[in-house]
């Protein structure tokens, strides 16, 4: 029956296999996709100008920060290789390479905070829009070390496998910043009315919080016994530098992602807030559905690191085709949701704003849902065949992909026909369109073309211990963590 025929379930690689590893990684991220959605269902229903505000500043603070979250995530894959090798113990060693590196982003983003007012001046927004960005862009600057540090942290656990402490985590990120978002943008229980100062202050809030839990769950004694998360501490530059080798092409590769899309939104800006509002609508309605594919991802990632450790590419590539099948699946449903029922989806963000200009902004964000059910089911290539062969190393291709297809297929066409020739939304969405299909079918190729079942990013060893399928956490079960 081919990649996708019967007998995969619980074959190594398989459906199960994945799934299992796949499921609390799809309630960690969708738990993040409901965060996001809510929180911008509450800024609709404080104003149009927060939410018009919302998605231009949070984008530009994510996309900043993303550059250091793909590099210090690809921790992730060092962990996933080196459990593969059963080397134990340089899985501390790499996972405090990544703290460090997570240092000097936070620092970073701290210093773009005096220089938000210029930024968000030269995009030209709306005067109310504008001093809504800035405030939210700032204080969610304060928050830059925690989310990227988590990031890093994060793959301690989904390198191994181990893949319920993240969900755990990322669901009480979650409770923290929805219950903190309505108390300070309304104002309730006797917290002042924030507004979009609240939102974000919710957002850093529990960033914090989500970070010291990982702390808590990782640095403990039983933990350093086997992986040395306490004694593998310092610096090590052979190692830093192999991080950055492969992470930082990871790194810039979502750095170019999230910057197409940032200044994609920045330019629809331009023609007005009922547009502007209408685009941030439609790209949360697609995170909610999105979200769970990136968990899907992070699984065939961590599969095929671990394979690629023990030397068996061919359960690599199964595990990355059993990903795909299921993910394309769960996207075509979601897809014909978006078409046949946008009410549904859409309503949540106008049916406590009022009328008048919120018609508009829901009637454009149903018409753009059908251009998200078009391009999403595209995007599960780019998805899982991106991760996979990341998972095995090849990250100077997804980046290089990336530099390519973002600029001259998302950014300057939109620029041009925006700004220069003067056409409309429409326009815009079928050139985002265009850029996610070819995106998806570019790493697909890539895949099938096998290079990346030669790489491996850790340390070669005289000889690699097979781990049976079961994949024993550690040698001695008292050190579960």
């Amino acid at each position: 029956m081919g990649e996708f025929g019967q007998g995969r379930w619980g074959r190594e690689g398989g459906y199960r296999q994945v799934l299992v590893m796949a499921f609390p990684l799809v309630l960690s991220t969708g738990s993040w996709s409901v965060q996001h959605f809510v929180d911008r269902m509450f800024l609709a229903w404080y104003s149009p100008e927060a939410i018009a505000a919302a998605m231009p500043s949070g984008i530009l603070n994510f996309t900043i920060m993303s550059l250091f979250i793909g590099t210090t995530s690809y921790v992730n894959t060092f962990v996933a290789q080196y459990y593969g090798a059963r080397s134990f113990e340089r899985i501390g060693p790499a996972l405090w390479q990544g703290i460090y590196l997570s240092l000097l982003g936070g620092l970073v983003v701290l210093g773009l905070i005096p220089l938000a007012g210029s930024i968000f001046a030269l995009v030209g927004h709306g005067v109310l829009v504008q001093a809504n960005e800035v405030v939210y862009f700032q204080y969610l600057c304060l928050g830059g070390v925690p989310v990227i540090a988590s990031s890093a942290l994060s793959g301690f656990f989904s390198g191994r496998g181990k893949t319920w402490p993240v969900m755990w985590v990322n669901v009480l990120i979650t409770a923290v910043n929805l219950v903190l978002d309505y108390l300070l943008i309304f104002g309730k229980a006797g917290f002042p009315e924030m507004g979009m100062k609240g939102a974000a202050i919710a957002s850093v809030i529990a960033g914090f919080v989500g970070f010291f839990a990982y702390v808590a769950l990782i640095f403990r004694p039983s933990c350093d016994a086997v992986y040395h998360t306490l004694s593998g501490f310092r610096p090590e530059r052979e190692l830093f530098m192999r991080l950055m080798k492969f992470g930082f092409p990871s790194g810039v590769q979502f750095f170019l992602d999230m910057a197409g899309f940032t200044a994609f939104v920045l330019i629809l800006g331009r023609l007005g807030t009922v547009s502007l509002a209408a685009t941030n609508i439609a790209f949360n309605i697609n995170t909610l559905a999105f979200m769970p594919m990136i968990g899907f991802g992070i699984a065939v990632s961590v599969l095929v690191g671990q394979y690629i450790g023990r030397g068996r590419p061919d359960l690599a590539q199964r595990s990355a085709y059993s990903g795909f099948g299921m993910t394309f699946a769960y996207m075509c449903s979601v897809a014909v949701l978006f078409v046949v029922v946008p009410e549904v989806f859409v309503t949540p963000f106008t049916s406590r704003a009022g009328m008048g200009v919120f018609s508009d902004i829901e009637r454009l964000s149903i018409v753009l849902l059908r251009f998200v059910a078009f391009y999403s089911v595209f995007d599960t290539m780019n998805i899982i065949f991106a991760s996979a062969i990341k998972g095995a190393g090849d990250t100077r291709f997804v980046m290089y992909m990336n530099v390519i297809v973002s600029g001259f297929v998302l950014v300057i066409p939109t620029y041009v026909a925006v700004m220069v020739l003067g056409y409309g939304l429409m326009t815009a969405w079928t050139i985002a369109t265009a850029y996610v299909s070819l995106l998806g079918f570019a790493f697909y190729g890539r895949f099938l073309q096998g290079k990346w079942k030669s790489m491996r990013v850790i340390e070669e060893h005289p000889a690699v211990c097979p781990l049976p399928p079961t994949y024993p956490e550690c040698p001695d079960p008292k050190f579960e963590p």
